[in-house]
């Protein structure tokens, strides 16, 4: 009986379904409610035609991804690559360079393993290859405080006037080159500008290192000559003919250590630093102790800060080990044992001397001349701005505009030397005077006579002649004082010939008006440097 009943069941189900199907007309495979019904449920669709086999050419394999965090940094750099490859003998030379220098390569990559993190992540961010992240050991061996012959800082070796079109600042407190956080960003700003200039990434590396004017000359002349325009076969320096072939075998080593006999330092994929808002002026020691980090820890990591004081309205954050973060902050709220910052900043109010500004900021001269970089034989111009000793009556902090904008600019100190010209006919002390471009009244107190004194002819006139001068420089905007020594002027390389013995005297070069009057007798004429 139980057979009977289901067999009768299953009768009906088929009798109930082809009821279904004949009531309701096949709907249209394009319509974007197809198969659907007046009351909702969905109705059978068959095919119309025949069904035809699926061709081989029409099946695409597709690309998994793992699931698998990366194992370190150096395996995530690995799944990041995405530069086309060089392959050359210059390759394979500096492929053996590297490879026969184990302690170089691992003073390199353990000097990355505080910044490489934050450098991937900022490449994956924006989709950039990961190869990247491996040219500041190219540029600066992983170096923040790197400085090059050209003046060239920091990891990415930005030059001071590309520093400051990528809005790196650059003054008497801190220099942006330098920079992890601020300097990553502007070469990755910079690398992706070039990049849509050349549309090839060795192209835009040989333009990081020559200058986009270089490359796209370079391009030009291959071009004229119906040449190819790739990095292989532009006419290049010697310099940027080696620095892509630099950085593909450094990458041919972290993708394959092993053929090159090498093992790269363990460097976790996990953040070494976090950023600490700073919202005092701060004694680069006491941050230091306060974040229980080396003072050499902390400079690692702040590298910009080359004073002994950061300016919280010009250094907003600062960057410590993931883990001190924590305890800074703590032990900076907790610290009561007086002033967070000892030094502070003062705007000279007028031209003066480095003794003169010393004494008035209760330093000595060689402690002002040290911590502020002063050279030697220089005034210190009006509007600069100095690091001096902050006193435990100044309670305010540096001013934000002082923190952006403290410069320190410097005028030659003029050194000047006695020496005796022959009067010739009808001088007097204002031809003199106009002669070599001293005031009269200065002429004729040398010389003991009234300022309308007239000379015989072939009277020895006293005079004090300006011997050399140094070209002014202006710290922290990478404008570099001049090496050695410069003439003043053409007229004073016109000047008579100073004879040896002859007292020398430092005038200001503010004031013409300031007579040096020196014993009878002199002293001993210094020496050219």
């Amino acid at each position: 009986m139980k057979l009977i009943a289901a067999t009768c069941l299953a009768g009906s189900l088929v009798l109930a379904g082809c009821a279904g199907t004949n009531n309701s007309s096949t709907p249209s495979s394009s319509s974007p409610n197809a198969g659907a019904t007046a009351g909702g449920s969905a109705s059978p669709v068959y095919p119309r035609d025949a069904l035809s086999p699926l061709a081989t050419s029409q099946a695409h394999s597709q690309s998994v991804v793992t699931l698998a965090p990366p194992a370190d940094m150096w395996d995530r750099i690995r799944r990041g690559f995405k530069m086309p490859n060089l392959d050359n003998d210059l390759v394979r030379d500096r492929e053996q360079w590297y490879a026969s220098r184990p302690d170089y390569i691992q003073r390199m990559t353990e000097r990355s393993n505080k910044y490489i993190f934050h450098i991937v992540e900022e490449l994956e961010r924006r989709n950039m290859p990961t190869e990247l992240a491996l040219l500041p050991y190219i540029e600066s061996a992983f170096n923040p405080q790197a400085i090059s012959s050209a003046r060239a800082a920091g990891m990415w070796q930005f030059m001071p006037a590309t520093g400051t079109d990528f809005d790196l600042k650059q003054n008497i407190f801190r220099d942006d080159r330098r920079d992890v956080v601020a300097s990553t960003r502007a070469a990755l700003d910079y690398l992706q500008k070039l990049y849509g200039m050349f549309g090839d990434w060795q192209l835009a590396l040989a333009a990081y290192n020559w200058g986009e004017g270089s490359v796209s000359r370079a391009i030009a002349k291959n071009q004229r000559l119906g040449l190819p325009t790739t990095y292989s076969d532009l006419t290049m320096p010697a310099e940027t003919r080696m620095y892509v072939p630099k950085l593909q075998a450094v990458k041919n080593i972290v993708a394959n250590p092993q053929a090159f006999n090498t093992e790269l330092p363990l460097i976790a994929n996990h953040p070494y630093f976090q950023t600490v808002t700073l919202t005092r002026d701060l004694d680069v020691e006491l941050a230091a102790k306060l974040a229980d980090v080396r003072l050499e820890d902390f400079r690692a990591l702040n590298p910009a800060a080359h004073k002994p004081v950061l300016i919280a309205a010009g250094t907003p954050q600062i960057l410590l080990p993931w883990d001190n973060a924590a305890v800074f902050q703590r032990n900076f709220d907790a610290y009561a044992q007086g002033q967070y910052a000892s030094w502070t900043a003062w705007v000279v109010p007028n031209t003066m001397t480095v003794a003169d500004a010393a004494q008035r900021s209760g330093m000595s001269e060689a402690d002002l001349r040290a911590i502020n970089n002063v050279p030697p034989r220089m005034l210190i111009k009006a509007g600069s701005t100095l690091i001096v000793p902050r006193g435990a009556r100044v309670k305010e902090d540096v001013a934000a505009v002082v923190a952006d904008g403290g410069h320190l600019s410097f005028q030659p100190e003029i050194v000047t030397r006695r020496t005796t010209v022959k009067a010739g006919r009808a001088d007097n002390v204002a031809s003199i005077a106009r002669r070599y471009n001293l005031k009269p009244a200065a002429v004729a107190e040398w010389n003991d006579v009234k300022p309308n004194h007239a000379f015989k002819r072939g009277y020895s006139v006293v005079v004090y002649l300006p011997i050399r001068a140094t070209v002014a420089a202006r710290v922290g905007t990478g404008i570099p004082p001049a090496r050695g020594h410069v003439a003043a002027s053409s007229k004073q390389a016109a000047r008579p010939a100073v004879q040896r013995g002859a007292n020398i005297a430092k005038v200001p070069a503010s004031s013409k008006q300031q007579v040096v009057r020196e014993k009878r007798g002199g002293a001993p004429a210094k020496k050219k440097r």
